[in-house]
């Protein structure tokens, strides 16, 4: 466990056991580049720490991703400054809808941290071109890279696991998990993670 992540003595907080999937995609795969729908707009820019924690906690809240509300602020600004990540905003008509985070510093292999929609877009036909453009966005550099990693676990969308595979990724490995989420964070568990 990150040390940052650890429970303070006598904390509240639930624990959930989640099963891990850790995927894997070796060559970029053999279709057109990502497009989006009209009014769709994604770039690739630098984010604040303030705007990171309302992408990271909008588009995570459902799915419990928890680590990164712990990370404290300097630790969480180095990141954010780090050269070898990478952040993509999907905008449609002005709005922010979603985004992915990749990570280059595991070269020759790039992770994709983090990838998903605000609530409010899920549904929309927006998250197979932005899988799309986070693989492209991996793979359109040309240098020798080794391949891309992605994990996801049962705490995740339903459609997760299944659009990774349709995206490309091949199943690694999987494990079990017990995580305690600390109840000052305010999130709320699914019914399916509820022992």
């Amino acid at each position: 466990m990150l040390d940052y992540a650890r429970l303070a003595p006598g904390e509240a907080f639930d624990r959930v056991e989640v099963e891990v999937v850790f995927l894997r995609m070796d060559q970029a795969p053999r279709r057109p580049r990502a497009v989006f729908p009209a009014g769709a707009v994604l770039s690739c820019e630098p984010l604040g720490v303030a705007e990171y924690r309302m992408l990271y906690n909008e588009v995570g809240a459902p799915w419990l991703w928890w680590l990164r509300r712990m990370m404290p602020d300097d630790m969480l600004a180095r990141h954010l400054a780090n050269a070898a990540v990478a952040f993509h905003v999907l905008r449609v008509d002005g709005q922010v809808a979603g985004f992915f985070e990749t990570d280059a510093g595991y070269w020759p292999n790039v992770n994709l941290n983090y990838f998903g929609l605000m609530p409010g877009f899920i549904g929309k036909g927006l998250g197979k071109p932005l899988l799309d453009a986070a693989v492209d966005s991996v793979f359109a550099g040309g240098s020798p890279l080794r391949g891309m990693t992605v994990n996801t676990c049962s705490a995740d969308h339903p459609r997760a696991l299944p659009n990774y595979v349709a995206a490309g990724f091949k199943e690694v490995r999987r494990i079990r998990e017990e995580w305690d989420i600390p109840r000052r964070l305010g999130l709320k568990l699914p019914e399916h993670l509820r022992g």
